[in-house]
């Protein structure tokens, strides 16, 4: 193994068991023992450990018996979410100063997300294309986002304004004709015999 140092990366969630058993051991031990140590989420570095020397992590009792890691705590996702926002500002500032006439960017809404779903629909069937050019079609992923679509709807029953439902069964009924036009073709072609070679 190479004496040069590696990169891991290390899930945050899984860290602060780490961070909890690290704290309650002399910091010399850690030391001593060349064991990482933790001081945040994202990569860490990690020198001269072997695999022989690699430590399971630890995970709390609840997220071992469903297979899965522990949820980010709510501290965590308020940090994550000033974080996001304050990020998120400064980009709108640059685009500003860039651009003075361009006004804010609205806020984000139910509406938007469907009219991206909708959008990448079509343009994965072939929608949009400049006149002169082939289509380019991505058949599975349209019905991979359709399926989406349809995942959103169920699982927002009841949960929408009658604007929001009308919004998205509307879009929904739209992305399936058209995946039902285009997958009639391409039936269609596929039953015809190919070309005679001259």
């Amino acid at each position: 193994m190479s004496d040069k140092p590696k990169f891991e990366v290390i899930d945050r969630r899984k860290i602060k068991a780490e961070e909890e058993h690290e704290n309650q051991q002399p910091a010399s031990t850690a030391e001593a023992t060349h064991e990482p140590v933790a001081t945040g989420g994202g990569p860490r570095l990690v020198v001269n450990e072997s695999k022989s020397d690699a430590k399971p992590e630890a995970e709390p009792a609840a997220a071992a018996t469903e297979g899965m890691p522990a949820p980010p705590t709510s501290k965590e996702s308020r940090e994550q979410k000033a974080a996001y926002d304050a990020s998120a500002q400064r980009l709108e500032e640059i685009v500003r100063a860039q651009n003075p006439a361009a006004g804010a960017q609205p806020a984000i809404n139910f509406e938007h997300m469907v009219q991206q779903f909708y959008v990448s629909a079509m343009i994965q069937m072939g929608a949009g294309t400049q006149e002169g050019q082939r289509p380019r079609v991505d058949i599975l992923g349209a019905r991979t986002t359709i399926d989406m679509l349809g995942v959103l709807a169920d699982k927002t029953r009841g949960n929408l304004t009658e604007a929001e439902e009308h919004t998205l069964q509307t879009v929904l009924f739209d992305v399936r004709m058209a995946f039902l036009e285009l997958t009639s073709m391409i039936s269609v072609q596929a039953m015809q015999p190919p070309p005679a070679k001259k």
